[in-house]
C-alpha cells in the first residue's frame, strides 16, 4: 500500500442508536486502511441524502460487512491506495459513491467508484454529485433508457433527485414537467430545466399533466414518493411507459391498485436502490458518468444547487433540515479542515 502521512485517529458521526437527529453522534476513532482496490480520501465535503435519514431511523441498515456510519457521497484528496489501483495515485482529488463512512474526515472506497473532480468544480460541489447522479443515471438512462425527445415527470423537482433529475433531462434532450410545493420552489423547478412546474398543495398533478403531453401521458416517471401515488403514477402515465420507484416517502404500500391499468397501458413498473447493486454495477454507472456527464460539469452544466453547508459536527441539524423539506437542492457536510 502506498500512502502519504496522515493522522493516526479522526472524527466520525455515528448512530448511536435509531432515532431522531439527536442520535448522530461524534467519535474518534482509528483512520482506517485502504485494501486492495480501495482509496483512502482525506474528506473535504461530504454529502447528506434521504437514505441517511432513513438508515439513522433503523428503516435502511446498511449490508453485513459494510461500514454502518453513514455518508454515502465525498470529496477529497487521497492520501492512501490499496493494492491493485491503478487509475489514481496519492495527491488525487477525487469525489465518489462511498460504501459507508462518509461522514467523516478519512473514508475508505472502492476506487472504481471514484471519479476525478470535474475541471473548475470545488470540493462542496462535488460532493453533492455522486448519490443522486449515480441514482438518476442508473434509473433514468439504464433501466429507463430514456432518450431525447422522451417525456418525463419528476416529483419532488427541488430535492437532491429531483433536481439532478431535472438538469440532466434538460442536458440530454428530454421535455420535463416536475411537482413541488409553493409558489418558490416550483419557481426553482423552472430554473432547474422542467417545462411545467406542478404545485400538488393545490394542483392535480395527473391533469396537468395530461394537458401539457397534448393528452398522451408521459413516458417516463420518476418517482421519491412511493405508494401514496401509485394509481394516480398509472394514470398520468403513456402507453409502453415506465414508473421508477426510487423513494417511499409517501409509504412502502399502495392499495386498491387497479392491475387492468398496468396491462392496459403495458406499463412497466420497476424500482432500485444504489446499495443493493453490485460493486461491478456501481463501477459500470461510473464509467458512463465520467464519459457522458463529466465533459457537462467541467463545462459549467448540470451543477448541483448546493442549499446549505454544515460542519461536520453539526450532521444533526443538517438532518433537521433535510427532514423538514424546506430546502433547495443538497446539503452538504465540511469537515475541518
Amino acid at each position: 500500500m502506498n500512502e502519504a502521512p496522515t493522522p493516526n485517529e479522526m472524527t466520525e458521526i455515528v448512530i448511536s442508536r435509531p432515532g431522531g437527529p439527536d442520535v448522530l453522534q461524534p467519535r474518534t476513532v482509528a483512520v482506517p486502511t485502504p485494501r486492495d482496490r480501495e482509496i483512502l480520501v482525506r474528506v473535504e465535503a461530504a454529502g447528506v441524502n434521504r437514505p441517511d435519514v432513513m438508515q439513522r431511523e433503523g428503516k435502511y441498515p446498511m449490508p453485513p460487512g459494510v461500514n454502518p456510519t453513514p455518508g454515502l457521497e465525498i470529496a477529497g484528496e487521497i492520501v492512501a491506495v490499496g493494492h491493485g489501483v491503478t487509475q489514481f495515485a496519492i495527491g488525487d482529488r477525487v469525489c465518489g459513491l462511498t460504501e459507508g463512512g462518509g461522514y467523516a474526515e478519512y473514508c475508505v472506497m472502492p476506487a472504481a467508484q471514484a471519479l476525478p473532480l470535474p475541471d473548475g468544480v470545488d470540493a462542496v460541489h462535488a460532493a453533492a454529485i455522486p448519490e443522486t447522479f449515480f441514482t438518476v443515471w442508473a434509473n433514468l438512462f439504464g433501466i429507463a433508457s430514456a432518450s431525447k425527445g422522451a417525456t418525463l415527470l419528476v416529483h419532488g423537482g427541488t430535492s437532491g433527485i429531483g433536481s439532478t433529475a431535472l438538469m440532466l433531462a434538460e442536458e440530454f434532450g428530454l421535455r420535463a414537467c416536475a411537482t413541488d410545493t409553493g409558489p418558490d420552489k416550483c419557481h426553482a423547478v423552472l430554473e432547474l430545466g422542467a417545462e411545467r412546474a406542478i404545485d400538488f398543495g393545490e394542483e392535480n398533478f395527473v391533469d396537468v399533466v395530461h394537458d401539457w403531453s397534448g393528452g398522451n401521458g408521459v413516458d417516463i416517471i420518476l418517482d421519491i414518493v412511493g405508494g401514496a401515488y401509485l394509481t394516480r403514477n398509472l394514470e398520468a402515465l403513456a402507453k409502453d411507459g415506465t414508473i421508477l420507484l426510487i423513494g417511499f416517502l409517501g409509504g412502502e404500500t399502495a392499495e386498491k391498485v387497479n392491475l387492468l391499468d398496468i396491462a392496459l397501458k403495458r406499463a412497466k413498473l420497476t424500482g432500485s436502490t444504489m446499495r443493493s447493486r453490485s460493486a461491478q454495477e456501481k463501477a459500470s454507472v461510473a464509467d458512463d458518468l465520467r464519459d457522458k456527464v463529466w465533459p457537462a460539469l467541467s463545462a459549467g452544466r448540470c451543477l448541483p444547487k448546493i442549499h446549505e453547508v454544515f460542519p461536520l459536527e453539526r450532521a444533526a441539524d443538517a438532518h433537521r433540515l433535510m427532514e423538514s423539506g424546506s430546502h433547495v437542492g443538497k446539503i452538504v457536510l465540511r469537515p475541518p479542515s
